[in-house]
């Protein structure tokens, strides 16, 4: 087993920024793809922004340019850097990983609780 933490959300004013972290703990052989998704009441929920594990980004067309992810292996931690926010960057955030639990074992999906942003004057 394995379980994410999140830290980092907040109120911020539009324009301001924000920084998001999640660590993973708990029986980590090696953990794949890292990520950040958000969800806002009645949506579904979509990614943000995804690193591997060999460090290649990818991110949402609405967040280019503004968010920055970025991992430290080391630590199990995926970082998410929020910057020139927008009021519809409101949201949850939660942090996924793809956790493998032993050196032959399949790669599970793990979430986060999720941490609240809100951008608003």
């Amino acid at each position: 087993q394995a379980q994410l933490v999140e830290s980092g959300g907040g109120l911020v004013q539009p324009g301001g920024s924000l920084r998001l972290s999640c660590t993973a703990s708990g029986s980590i052989f090696s953990i794949n793809h890292m990520g950040w998704y958000r969800q806002t009441p009645g949506k579904q929920r979509e990614v943000v922004a995804r690193i591997t594990s060999g460090g290649t980004t990818n991110y949402a067309d609405s967040v280019k340019g503004r968010f920055t992810i970025s991992r430290d292996s080391a630590q199990n931690t995926v970082y998410l850097q929020m910057s020139n926010l927008k009021p519809e960057d409101t949201a949850v955030y939660y942090c996924n990983a793809g956790i493998r639990h032993t050196a032959s074992g399949g790669s599970l999906d793990y979430w986060g609780q999720g941490t609240q942003a809100t951008v608003s004057l």
